[in-house]
């Protein structure tokens, strides 16, 4: 039983030792005190101890109405009970329950420090996805360029045949380039928001002389006067939108003719790239992972703006449409300087703690009260059968017998003994009887003696306290 509870083993042996300190010996105060702080600390259950402390109380009680003498010991018995077994046992409670909220804490201290790992990991992931994106953007697009210029070499008329083979296979490891940039995308990109990124030139006039001097038939059109205003975001995905088309063109669509228009309106910048069927007389298409209008269409989101694609006229066309001024976008709620709620538990463990506080203060004190308040009552019901009528004392003469005395005393004697000194003598017994049982007057607390010898009234004293 004590190793499934010990709580149960150690409040029997704090009650019992409180018992003998109130009977016996207050050395036993310092064991009941150890003995009910363990219970407290070790167990913490309140019904162990309650039912405990309620054997206690009313062995007591059952031993003050049977032997009457034993009321004189009620004030240490309540003392013992507050301070040896109710106050040590609300001392071990309370620092249990405390050690449990610091085990909370110290849990909930883990846990964040997950989450900020989470979270490093999380800011990791996007970093690896931008990362992944610009190799997308500017290598997948300058490797797409050098193998369209390797493959217009390979068709010059005038070129050596070991030229041609030269320019052939440069083509082909561009194209295998391609393809692998692609694998190493895969595995780079993760399911993560990006953070956009963009070259330090975000002009579309050169990207587009660089394509075009690379053998693309591409052609730019801008209408509109271009606005001071423009935002960087905006330029960064026309550029990236431009740019990105382009390359598509290159990779699927080898030999086709591509136009590029920007067009710019008050608050709003439009940019279309179409591109004709390929020729038949062109390349094979280089290879490509289908991962870069996906790409573009979450730069052009996070610019507020929207993408579409898809055929169009005979060809492919791709137009993005970016305001000037974005609209909000409800994707990520600002973040809040609100605390953190605490978990469950360590709400649970705090109000664990707070109950136990409470309880060891107030349980003490009632039960403190409790008693007294019992002690109290039962002494005055038991001092009202103790009092001796003034009248029948003065009538008590020196001599007289046991017997003819008998009549004119109370029921009961006072369950203690005055400290008076007593007749000494073989035969000599004294008996106390009340003056009063109102607390309230100065005669409470008097005490009348008589002393008897061998069934004779030898002696007549009023004892005042």
């Amino acid at each position: 039983m004590s190793r499934r509870d010990p709580g149960v083993v150690l409040a029997a042996a704090a009650v019992a030792a409180t018992g003998l300190s109130a009977v016996t010996s207050l050395w036993w105060a310092p064991a009941a005190a150890t003995a009910a702080f363990s219970a407290g600390h070790r167990s913490g259950r309140t019904r162990t101890m309650a039912v405990a402390v309620s054997a206690l109380v009313v062995a007591g009680a059952t031993a003050v109405v049977t032997v009457p003498a034993l009321l004189a010991l009620g004030g240490i018995f309540v003392a013992l009970v507050a301070a040896a077994l109710l106050l040590p046992w609300c001392a071990g409670r309370v620092l249990r329950q405390y050690q449990e909220l610091v085990r909370a804490g110290w849990s909930r201290a883990e846990q964040l420090e997950r989450e900020q790992r989470l979270i490093a990991e999380q800011a990791r992931l996007r970093e690896r996805a931008r990362i992944a994106q610009d190799m997308h953007d500017a290598l997948g697009h300058d490797l797409s360029l050098i193998a369209l210029s390797a493959g217009a070499l390979k068709l010059a008329p005038d070129l050596p045949e070991r030229h041609r083979a030269a320019a052939d296979d440069l083509r082909a490891r561009a194209a295998g380039a391609v393809e692998r940039l692609g694998e190493v995308i895969g595995i780079l990109r993760e399911d993560a928001e990006e953070v956009p990124g963009a070259p330090a030139d975000f002009a579309i006039g050169p990207l587009v002389e660089g394509a075009a001097a690379s053998g693309l038939d591409v052609t730019l059109h801008v209408e509109g006067a271009r606005a001071a205003e423009v935002p960087g975001v905006v330029e960064r995905a026309a550029h990236r939108v431009v740019q990105e088309a382009l390359t598509n063109v290159v990779k699927h669509a080898p030999g086709a003719r591509a136009t590029v228009r920007v067009a710019h309106t008050a608050g709003r910048t439009t940019v279309l790239v179409h591109n004709t069927a390929p020729h038949p007389a062109a390349t094979a298409p280089l290879p490509g992972g289908g991962r870069g209008l996906i790409g573009l269409d979450e730069r052009v989101r996070l610019a507020g703006g929207s993408l579409t694609h898809g055929p169009h006229d005979g060809g492919f066309a791709v137009t993005a449409h970016l305001p000037h001024v974005p609209p909000p976008q409800p994707l990520s709620p600002p973040a809040r300087s609100a605390p953190t709620a605490l978990p469950p538990e360590h709400r649970r463990a705090r109000r664990r703690a707070g109950r136990a506080l409470v309880v060891a203060v107030v349980v003490p004190l009632a039960a403190t009260a409790a008693l007294a308040a019992a002690l109290v009552t039962w002494a005055s019901l038991t001092l009202s059968h103790t009092v001796l009528d003034p009248a029948d004392y003065a009538a008590l003469r020196v001599g007289q017998n046991r017997a003819e005395v008998a009549p004119l005393l109370p029921e009961r004697q006072l369950p203690y003994r005055p400290r008076a000194a007593e007749p000494k003598g073989p035969g000599v017994r004294c008996e106390y009887y009340a003056v009063t049982a109102d607390r309230f007057v100065d005669a409470a607390g008097d005490a009348y003696q008589l002393c008897f010898r061998r069934g004779t009234l030898v002696g007549l004293a009023v004892l005042r306290e």
